[in-house]
């Protein structure tokens, strides 16, 4: 296969953006891959009694109470069990300590991402289909005290 073949594939999947591309030609085999450029997330206001307006990413990362959940591995995140589902939380939900916050795709296996606390969902710090890596923050949530 030819340089300006490949090259033709890399604009071609920057074009569609995808993330990922396999090509057999013959006894060649080629496969490309690129990490997704990152979206930028708009600040979402919340209404409480105490900050009327107050910004979830501000709060949440000035917040002591705000826990940050981090990737357990290398993988692909993924925000609902299949394709035209909804998703497992969204910002504002309540979950429970078990509760499933998204799926991580790894080696071809999709492993579910529990909750370890009782909160409210402050800010999702992924897009969909967005890969992660070990560590990368995936949530932050606002934990509940007893």
């Amino acid at each position: 296969m030819e340089e300006t073949q490949i090259r033709t594939y890399a604009k071609l999947m920057q074009e569609l953006d995808l993330t990922g591309l396999e090509i057999t030609q013959d006894s060649t085999k080629l496969r490309l891959e690129r990490n997704p450029a990152p979206v930028a997330s708009a600040a979402i206001p919340v209404m409480t009694a105490s900050a009327p307006l107050a910004s979830l990413t501000t709060a949440a990362k000035e917040d002591p109470g705000v826990i940050s959940i981090p990737s357990p591995m290398v993988g692909v995140f993924y925000t609902s069990p299949a394709e035209n589902q909804p998703p497992f939380i969204s910002v504002g939900d309540k979950v429970s300590r078990g509760d499933v916050l998204c799926v991580i795709e790894s080696m071809k296996l999709m492993n579910e991402i529990v909750s370890d606390y009782d909160g409210t969902v402050m800010e999702v710090c992924v897009s969909n289909q967005q890969v992660v890596d070990f560590g990368h923050v995936l949530f932050r949530i606002r934990k509940e005290t007893p």
